[in-house]
């Protein structure tokens, strides 16, 4: 198969951008397929052109075997107009500038959200190339925008949106989302549900290394590491630290707070002005280097806000499969419809924003035996292995694309 895949936002495991697609694209061309990924040059998590010299439009370039065409797009530093500009921009250039890309003609082309301008771009393109499009939805929008951005069903951007959204699914051969509640939601919009595939995100195990158990002779480290976003809830685990310096626990344990984003410098302040002494604030990492970083903490907590979205639709966020690969308990702060640490057996679950409940979870697994909480961290290692490892995951991606193709081929040449 030849296959064109569209994300706006995409990379390798070094960028600390999202490399699903990449790491689809590795497995996908191993096996002896054609893959390209389209995506934009300007990176969303540095904000900073990464790939084009000034003057340069776009560049096709091969990175680690994975060939990308690196489309210029406005820059921008916050959530306001200036992305949105970056968004309509990607949409429109890939196809205005589609015939200079020179690429061959595809078999399938995939559009992944999350934002909907990119996917209906990507749909485009597989309309002017006359071949089926396959649609994969990350977040649900314009749905996530109205209920974490405060943002009216009413207003005129969320409502062409809908349009969007509602035209897209109809339109798409095959439907592939990464939220198990999402099929209800899809098929609400006009989605068919014999066309809507759950794959959630997954993990290249090749990555990690062999997890071994943490000497815990000083003391004990919870680890964060991730976006420092508003949707991140970190705030809860600031709370759970107060309340843990208060209940004398200061010398016991450290929090260790891996990564960037716009709440970050926030949140370090708010760690001063409180004395929260046992609270670490460290930069980004590579994704090639946060593995070994991972090995150094004794439990991770991951955290979203309070949301009926997350409780609707579900979460599948990439630093929870980490966290779980690298055989280290997690606390699982979320109110999710899915929730792989209770499935797995690889952690504890509280409530979303309830720090009360997470300082108990904290003293819990910090008063468990070492041997205890090493067999607690092995079950989330061999749930990531059975479910989440992207080499298992790429034979289903496989196998819909597969059949859209021989679906659209037989449905042509029957009329």
């Amino acid at each position: 198969m030849n296959i064109l895949v569209v994300n706006h936002y995409v990379g390798k495991p070094v960028d600390g951008m999202g490399n699903r697609h990449y790491m689809f694209a590795k497995e996908l061309i191993r096996r002896g397929h054609d893959v390209t990924i389209m995506s934009s040059s300007f990176a969303h998590n540095t904000r900073a052109e990464e790939h084009l010299s000034e003057g340069t439009k776009w560049k096709k370039q091969v990175e680690e075997d994975v060939p990308f065409v690196w489309v210029r797009t406005p820059p921008y530093t916050g959530n306001g107009p200036a992305r949105a500009w970056n968004m309509l921009c990607f949409g429109l250039r890939i196809n205005r500038w589609a015939e200079r890309f020179g690429l061959e003609r595809p078999d399938v082309v995939v559009g992944s959200s999350p934002h909907l301008l990119a996917a209906s771009g990507a749909q485009k393109l597989a309309a002017r190339y006359n071949v089926p499009f396959v649609l994969e939805i990350r977040d649900l929008w314009p749905e996530t925008l109205i209920e974490l951005g405060n943002l009216s069903p009413r207003n005129p951007g969320i409502q062409v949106l809908e349009r969007i959204e509602r035209r897209l699914y109809r339109s798409a051969d095959h439907i592939i989302c990464l939220l198990p509640g999402g099929v209800e939601h899809i098929c609400k919009k006009g989605g068919r549900r014999s066309k809507i595939t759950w794959i959630p995100n997954g993990i290249d195990l090749k990555l990690v290394p062999t997890p071994c158990p943490h000497d815990n002779s000083s003391k004990f480290v919870v680890m964060y590491a991730g976006a420092h976003g508003l949707a991140n809830g970190l705030d809860s685990i600031l709370d759970t630290a107060a309340i843990l310096k208060q209940q004398g626990w200061s010398e016991r344990v450290v929090f260790r707070f891996v990564g960037d984003g716009p709440h970050k410098a926030r949140l370090a302040e708010r760690a001063c002005q409180e004395g929260l002494d046992m609270v670490r604030f460290e930069p980004h990492v590579p994704r090639r280097e946060i593995y070994s970083l991972l090995q150094e903490a004794d439990a991770f907590v991951i955290t979203l806000r309070e949301a009926n979205l997350f409780s609707r639709y579900g979460v599948s966020p990439n630093k929870l499969f980490d966290y779980l690969a690298s055989a280290r308990p997690v606390i699982f702060a979320i109110d999710s419809l899915n929730n792989p640490v209770a499935e797995s057996g690889g952690g504890i679950t509280v409530p979303a924003e309830d720090p009360e409940s997470m300082a108990q979870a904290i003293m819990r697994l910090a008063n468990m035996a070492p041997q205890e909480r090493w067999e607690m961290g092995l079950k989330g290692r061999h749930y990531v292995e059975d479910s989440n490892d992207y080499a298992k995951l790429a034979d289903r991606i496989e196998m819909i694309l597969y059949d859209v193709i021989g679906s659209v081929k037989s449905r042509r040449y029957s009329t």
